[in-house]
């Protein structure tokens, strides 16, 4: 009984390798990311460690930009939702971040209003202009504000990028969002454990 119980689990073990990447995540060891607390969408401070056991897929982008966030957000958003269908349960483990570049506009109101056209999953998060640039920083985001206009209207240039960090908060790879929804969800499909 006991051969048989060893042959079953080394059976699993080897099937549950398969299914691992045997690459290193493409980020692996990279300086970027750590420890952060900002301002959820309910006002409230949140922790990076409130994401603790999960991974997160973190854009960093501002609301009012007239082009590439909101398509970069849709891209990002279809592709989590075809990991979704592929695979609900490790979907599950992933927690999808919208850090705002520009925290004079955007209020925690403004975001949850942003986010959620969306996907009510999509967590937007704001804060104080030195947390948001202490943040971008960490995960060497490139922002510049442009100065208002007459009307008060400007423009933020920033890196645009969507990173997957691990459970852990480490970094695992950049997820193609300049591409398709199926690469999204190719990319996820990889690297989510």
């Amino acid at each position: 009984m006991n051969k048989a119980r060893l042959l079953i689990l080394s059976a699993l073990a080897m099937l549950a390798a398969c299914n691992r990447p045997t690459e290193a995540p493409p980020l692996e060891g990279a300086a970027i990311g750590g420890p952060f607390t900002l301002v959820g969408e309910n006002g409230q401070p949140v922790r990076s460690s409130s994401f603790d056991g999960k991974y997160r897929l973190i854009y960093f982008g501002y609301t009012f930009c007239p082009d590439v966030c909101p398509v970069d957000m849709q891209t990002l958003m279809k592709g989590y939702k075809e990991f979704e269908k592929k695979d609900a349960e490790r979907a599950g483990r992933v927690v999808p971040l919208f850090i705002t570049l520009d925290p004079a506009r955007d209020t925690p109101e403004v975001l949850r209003q942003w986010t959620d056209a969306f996907d009510p999953r999509l967590i937007g998060l704001t804060g104080t202009l030195a947390q948001v640039d202490a943040v971008a920083k960490q995960f060497a985001v490139y922002v510049k504000r442009d100065k208002p206009d007459a009307d008060g209207a400007y423009l933020v240039d920033h890196a645009r990028m969507a990173l997957l960090m691990g459970p852990k908060g480490e970094p695992i790879a950049l997820i193609p969002h300049d591409k398709d929804a199926a690469a999204v969800a190719t990319e996820l499909d990889r690297w989510v454990r």
